[in-house]
């Protein structure tokens, strides 16, 4: 077996929290173990898996491909579809058009030619498969207007043996890969002892199949590792090699590019020999971010090098239209509490000893224990997606037929607002499908004051919690888990990612006002709504939009002491107590929503709608949800007096074109004619103005011309 440049590979982390180290997870939706990776390599040949839906026709005579590997690709998958495998038979090839005819076969073409028997005792007499089976596929190359062309010249489909069933076929060689994680993980488990036949139980465990359903038996797994034991041992010290090598170009890269990024920082620890081990890096717009939109982070720790075995760690915070964005990113050596507090520790000093308010997790005991010591003031919670994301692997195979019920029933119940009626209908449920022995059941209820609904709801989060934050985060890992080299590689993808989002997320911060007035049409006549369309991001006007225009099907009755009842008007829901200090100008739902994500219930626009209120009191407006907020990314240290007076020109500026472009909107509705004319002159206007210098000696003094360049 020849050594070959070594890809780091990036898969999910499968050990289950319960730390049964038989039970793995398989998370919900993913198809292959590897990020980014389709290929799967067979006697040093590379082939692309094909889809078992793509529809593969009859091949026939005449039929043109680009390349004989192309055509041999389309036979080999047209033969596993109809119950046989394919094999090369000859070549033939010319001086002036080398090989121009090669012939494809069924694997059972032709006939064994008698070999002399070995010189033993008992040689072993295997049959032959091979029938004379005259299905085949021949083809010729030819060259059409100097493009090289092969097209099939015979095809016979008539075979003089039975054709297999889809889970026999499976198992003839042609078909059976070890892909190359597999090939990864098999090697670890192999120098950590295992067996082979418990090495092929913890893959199935892993991939979540059925004893047997494996791409290959245990006989290619035998041969396999047969194969690689006399080289295990210097594959493991090249790969050691090849570790310390790349740890050691990632800290040249780190401070190549503090040189160029003052406000970027990396940290990272060594063991007794010297050798880099953990490692950790933020970027200075990162650090400079945190100052406007760190009051709520998660901590992404789902993905594992198994090429290097080494855990990632990616830091993301949400911005004010409501995107993920990076933050920082950890590599550490193992998973133990020391590991996690280590990567903590390094986050808040990069951040300059400043704590989120809210850290969000997936459920790891020793990440835990480590956020409990060294964030004792942060609230912990546990993103509900994951948890979801586990149901499948936990419970599936124990309840059969009743999971989709049960998982209905699980979302339904970790939404619930009363942590009485959470435990209530949590007994109800374990009890009603048996499962209140199961480990993970107790799993998850001893972490039930981390994610569910009714247990967090008083924990500020920042909409964090939404689908289209979880596809953002999701999206920048995809983008950044593909195969790399080296984690120097991987470190400049991460790079580019990161300086890409903030380009188009924070350094236009002009373009918010445009966003909030031409794609948020007013949707009520509350002078609320247009007040908060001139202060709130498009993202976050929005939230609030919705929760404007549903808090008209709400009535109030007044209590004492300024407090106020107030519910649905066909009671699709419960009550909701609002208290109104008018001293103050506090108002406080006891639905929490303001506390969780920093925008307004219903219940309480509704009560201001009640007291007559034209203006939405400023204190919620948080910061964060701002248009303008990006204003302050400048470095955290700026003049409070000289931000609020940013801040006052920018409401002036938003009230003057809030005035004129709701005019506008309105007038050109009216007719084609109309919205055409303000259409053209309004894209002229547009161009005129982005040809105008961005700094003008006798301009208003206004925010925009004080961005920090992100």
């Amino acid at each position: 077996m020849t050594s070959k440049p070594l890809n780091n590979i990036w898969i999910r982390r499968q050990q289950c929290p319960c730390g049964d180290w038989k039970c793995y997870i398989k998370y919900e939706g993913d198809d292959q173990t590897t990020v980014g990776s389709e290929l799967v390599k067979t006697d040093g040949t590379t082939t692309t898996s094909s889809s078992s839906s793509d529809v593969i026709f009859t091949p026939y005579v005449g039929q043109i491909f680009k390349t004989d590997d192309e055509a041999f690709d389309y036979y080999c998958n047209f033969a596993r579809k109809n119950g046989f495998s394919v094999r090369k038979a000859r070549s033939t090839e010319s001086q002036n058009l080398g090989v121009y005819r090669r012939d494809f076969v069924c694997y059972r073409s032709g006939f064994n030619q008698p070999r002399k028997k070995a010189n033993v005792e008992h040689p072993r007499d295997r049959k032959s498969v091979r029938c004379g089976c005259d299905a085949k596929l021949y083809l010729t190359k030819e060259i059409v207007n100097s493009t090289t062309q092969w097209y099939v010249s015979q095809f016979s489909n008539i075979h003089n043996h039975e054709l297999l069933e889809d889970d026999q076929v499976r198992l003839l060689p042609a078909y059976r890969k070890i892909q190359e994680s597999d090939q990864e993980r098999i090697l670890l488990l192999t120098k950590a002892g295992f067996p082979v036949n418990r090495i092929v139980k913890v893959l199935e465990l892993e991939k979540g199949v059925q004893p047997g359903q494996l791409p290959f038996i245990e006989k290619d797994v035998r041969n396999f590792v047969r194969t690689c034991k006399k080289t295990v041992q210097e594959n493991d010290a090249m790969l050691t090699e090849r570790k310390e090598i790349d740890m050691l170009a990632l800290l040249e890269a780190c401070r190549e590019t503090a040189q160029k990024d003052d406000g970027f920082a990396y940290n990272y620890t060594t063991d007794e020999n010297g050798k880099v081990e953990n490692f950790s890096w933020a970027y200075g717009d990162s650090i400079r971010a945190f100052s406007v939109f760190g009051d709520v982070v998660t901590f992404e720790t789902t993905y594992r090098s198994i090429t290097y075995n080494m855990l990632l760690g990616v830091w993301f915070g949400i911005d004010n239209h409501g995107k993920a964005f990076l933050l920082g990113c950890v590599l550490l050596q193992d998973e133990t509490s020391q590991s996690f507090s280590w990567a903590l520790q390094t986050f808040i000093r990069f951040l300059r000893g400043n704590h989120p308010q809210t850290i969000v997790t997936d459920i790891d005991p020793t990440l835990r224990d480590a956020i409990t010591t060294e964030l004792p003031n942060t609230k912990h919670v546990i993103c509900i997606w994951h948890v979801l994301s586990k149901l499948s692997t936990w419970f599936s195979t124990p309840l059969g037929s009743q999971y989709p019920e049960f998982k209905t029933e699980f979302e339904l119940l970790s939404h619930l607002e009363n942590i009485e009626d959470f435990e209530n209908q949590w007994t109800h449920l374990i009890n009603r499908f048996a499962v209140d022995s199961d480990k993970h059941t107790a799993l998850l209820f001893s972490y039930r004051s981390s994610w569910p609904v009714a247990y967090i709801r008083a924990y500020f989060l920042a909409r964090t919690m939404t689908i289209d934050y979880m596809k953002s985060t999701e999206k920048f890992m995809k983008k950044i888990l593909t195969p790399h080299s080296s984690f120097k590689t991987f470190f400049q993808q991460v790079t580019e990612s990161a300086n890409v989002s903030f380009r188009k997320k924070h350094k236009p911060s002009v373009l918010s006002y445009s966003y909030s007035f031409s794609y948020s049409p007013m949707k009520t006549c509350l002078p609320l709504e247009e007040h908060a369309r001139n202060i709130l991001s498009s993202y976050a006007f929005n939230a609030l939009q919705q929760e404007l225009v549903l808090c008209m099907q709400y009535g109030t009755t007044d209590m004492a002491n300024g407090s106020y009842l107030v519910r649905h008007y066909n009671k699709l829901e419960g009550e909701c107590l609002v208290i109104w200090i008018p001293d103050t100008e506090q108002v406080h739902c006891s639905c929490k929503e303001f506390e969780h994500s920093g925008i307004l219930c219903r219940h309480s626009l509704r009560v201001l709608v009640l007291k007559n209120y034209f203006r939405i009191p400023e204190k919620y407006f948080l910061l964060r949800w701002r248009a303008d907020s990006s204003l302050v990314l400048d470095d955290g240290d700026g003049d409070d007096d000289h931000h609020h007076h940013v801040h006052e020109s920018n409401d002036e500026c938003s009230e003057v074109f809030n005035s004129l472009t709701s005019a506008i909107y309105s007038e050109s509705l009216m007719s084609k004619d109309r919205f055409g004319y303000v259409h053209k002159e309004l894209t002229q206007v547009l161009e005129v103005v982005r040809n105008m210098p961005v700094f003008d000696e006798v301009g208003l003094d206004l925010g925009p011309s004080n961005v920090a360049e992100l």
